[in-house]
């Protein structure tokens, strides 16, 4: 029985003929690579009986090369690959921009003074319920009811 280094000094050719004939000219390694598997597993399964090996290890080779290419394509089609116009937008999207403290006051006209820090505190200054209360020397629980008071009264302005 023959080398598999052998076969495989033999049958390079035929690998890269094939991934010429199908037009592949990104990833040629990996798919090689295909090719390569693909010829090992047809030296394995090759029946003498049913033929000549080269036939098979042929076809076995090409088909296996286009199922990979397949799968390939595939991903690309799902894959979106954005234009240079997206990126230079993209710098752009990342800027954050707060309230602005004058019109986030004006939706607190009807609050309490309470409601009106938890509203700026929250909104403007991004603090967390733990952060406000910790500043403000109170506990967690009347912070939230600075919140739950502050959404019922701004409710019921939009209504």
């Amino acid at each position: 029985m023959e080398k598999f280094e052998d076969v495989v000094e033999q049958f390079t050719p035929m690998i890269y003929h094939v991934i010429h004939s199908l037009n592949i000219y990104k990833n040629i390694d990996e798919f090689f690579q295909t090719g390569m598997i693909a010829l090992w597993e047809a030296k394995q399964r090759f029946d003498p009986d049913k033929g000549k090996f080269s036939t098979y290890a042929y076809s076995y080779i090409k088909g296996r090369i286009m199922t990979e290419l397949s799968k390939h394509r595939k991903a690309e089609e799902v894959s979106v690959y954005p234009d240079e116009e997206f990126w230079e937008m993209a710098g752009d999207a990342d800027v954050d921009v707060p309230f602005e403290l004058a019109t986030l006051l004006s939706y607190c006209v009807n609050l309490t003074e309470r409601q009106r820090m938890w509203v700026v505190y929250s909104f403007y200054f991004g603090m967390t319920t733990r952060e406000i209360a910790e500043h403000e020397g109170v506990t967690v629980s009347a912070v939230k009811k600075w919140r739950v008071g502050a959404m019922e009264r701004i409710r019921g302005i939009w209504k």
